[in-house]
């Protein structure tokens, strides 16, 4: 069984506003480490209080949080920023 990685419009949106290079980088770690993976949970970090249930990745100074749908097999994308600026959406 392996994971298949899809993006929001919206983190497709914040993606394609970032920096090439910046963006080259996170869509390779994200198709390395999650796309065909066999478990997502094992590079990222759950979060607490509101958005309990999302999955964050740390890519440097950039954060992506995810929606893990465990009965498709789908991690969803939500959002893609800079570490200051993610969580306050």
């Amino acid at each position: 069984m392996t994971w298949q990685l899809r993006f929001s419009k919206r983190a497709d949106k914040q993606l394609s506003k970032l920096n090439p290079s910046v963006r080259k980088v996170i869509v390779s770690w994200l198709i390395k480490h999650l796309d065909g993976c066999s478990d997502p949970r094992a590079y990222g970090k759950s979060l607490k209080g509101d958005k309990s249930g999302i999955w964050r990745y740390r890519i440097g100074n950039y954060r992506v949080l995810c929606d893990i749908d465990d009965g498709a097999l789908i991690i969803l994308a939500i959002e893609i920023g800079h570490r200051s600026e993610v969580y306050k959406r």
